[in-house]
């Protein structure tokens, strides 16, 4: 495993006069209170004017005074290597957009993940994530240490990272979506994802990288590829995530090929659990629901890009109905070019009430979705997911004092309901990765050169 990444950071911030919204398990909400954080962890939360330190310590003052603090936002299903090919197949459903890109996505190499990996988490950090997956599931032949880069990235932008060891190995001939030269032999995919656990996955209760296992779908990996990573993961300890029910040809595909539904298919390959979160669940019946809720199995819902490709709507109210956990993901930065995930949170309550009317959902549980429900799908709901004190300092303090926010009565429905706003800090582990509204930790001008580099390079090598 690589070295634990440490960053310095005030020894003590204390934010005052904000509102605040701890998200915790009892809904605890103060139109002006306080925040402090020590040592990369919560130390006190409440309303009010934060209590003076006892002893000399080095303390950072923040203003919070028009503004909102949450926790971080959690991004539970992201491809950030799609950054750079974004604005593809526009017209396309879910399998004819997977066609149009795969002959693009095989020309990938280090410096293109690199650079798609870095703009894509810079991106994340501005609209107020501080942990988020990443499924990188494509590994063209002599590409280079992909996983590597990406990891590498994550580590200079300073966000919380889970990325996923994703593999295909069910190439076109042998029945599968993927074109074959773009899937990997079974064996060297297992193989991978091993090594990636074993250099890069730090189970510490404040880790900032954890590797999962993520075979991508039920049309691009074996039974056998399945079976095996889900063995592979249970052995390690680390979690499980595919994609699964995100579209009606899936379902087709399923039936005609495995003679049952997605859900049921992945119960049958051990891939429903408690140490499993899966992408999207669209296309998912009373039975799925019961048989997802009932396992312990979380969902990572991606809106935006369900919408982008005409998938449908997941059924997110009677999932938690049910007592299913359910997280919140941008999904591929090509099916959702826009990527924020603070826009992700007014899109879930929409869509929402859109599929089960204005009850459906509220913006406090669409809140929740971004914060304590992603906490779950990663299993870290001890440590990230709301304000609390003995909880890992993952705290996104929104300015909602400006024209697009001032006059709405409510600081929670003026962050989901309103337009994106302006983050006016970020701390990750109490480390300061934004502040007015700008990186800390990197060069934005960098990022953006360097992935409009990956992509004029991509699409001018692409037939």
């Amino acid at each position: 495993m690589v070295g634990r990444v440490t960053s310095p950071r005030p020894e003590r911030i204390v934010i005052e006069g904000c509102a605040v919204a701890t998200v915790d398990g009892a809904g605890r909400e103060y139109e002006r209170g306080h925040l402090v954080v020590e040592g990369g962890r919560i130390v006190a939360v409440g309303p009010g004017p934060a209590a003076e330190p006892d002893e000399a310590v080095s303390v950072r003052r923040v203003d919070g005074a028009g503004c909102l603090a949450t926790p971080g936002l959690v991004n539970t299903h992201h491809h950030l290597y799609q950054w750079v090919t974004r604005g593809l197949a526009q017209q396309a459903d879910l399998f004819g957009w997977l066609t149009e890109l795969y002959p693009v996505w095989a020309r990938i190499g280090e410096e293109d993940v690199s650079a798609a990996v870095g703009a894509g988490l810079g991106w994340l950090a501005l609209s107020g994530c501080t942990t988020t997956t990443d499924h990188h599931y494509v590994f063209p032949a002599g590409a280079g240490d992909l996983f590597a880069a990406e990891v590498a990235e994550a580590g200079r932008v300073g966000l919380r990272f889970h990325p996923v060891r994703g593999s295909m190995d069910l190439g076109s001939s042998a029945g599968g979506l993927p074109p074959d030269h773009l899937v990997e032999d079974t064996d060297a995919a297992l193989a991978a994802t091993a090594d990636a656990i074993d250099r890069f996955s730090d189970p510490a209760p404040d880790a900032m990288v954890r590797v999962a296992v993520g075979p991508c779908s039920p049309f691009s990996a074996s039974e056998r590829l399945m079976r095996d990573a889900a063995a592979l993961a249970r052995d390690r300890g680390v979690r499980l995530h595919t994609h699964l029910a995100e579209t009606v040809d899936e379902e087709e595909y399923c039936r005609a090929t495995h003679g049952c539904a997605p859900a049921e298919y992945a119960e049958r390959l051990g891939w429903l659990g408690d140490d499993v979160w899966l992408a999207h669940g669209v296309h998912l019946d009373a039975d799925a629901i019961g048989r997802i809720a009932a396992t312990g199995t979380s969902l990572a819902h991606c809106p935006s890009s369900n919408a982008r490709l005409g998938a449908g709507i997941a059924p997110v109210r009677d999932l938690l109905d049910a007592g299913a956990s359910v997280g919140l993901g941008v999904d591929g930065a090509a099916s959702q070019e826009a990527g924020q995930m603070v826009a992700e949170v007014r899109q879930a309550l929409l869509l929402a009430r859109l599929r089960g009317g204005p009850t459906a959902l509220t913006a406090r549980e669409a809140l929740t979705l971004a914060t304590r429900g992603g906490a779950r799908c990663l299993g870290r709901s001890d440590e990230i997911g709301s304000l609390e004190v003995g909880k890992c300092a993952d705290v996104a303090l929104w300015r909602i004092d400006g024209l697009g926010h001032a006059d709405i009565a409510d600081p929670v429905a003026a962050l989901v309901l309103g337009a994106p706003p302006p983050v006016e800090l970020l701390l990750v582990g109490g480390r300061p990765v934004v502040e007015g509204g700008r990186l800390t930790t990197v060069d934005e001008q960098d990022l953006l050169l360097r992935a409009r580099r990956a992509a004029g390079r991509l699409r001018a090598a692409t037939p």
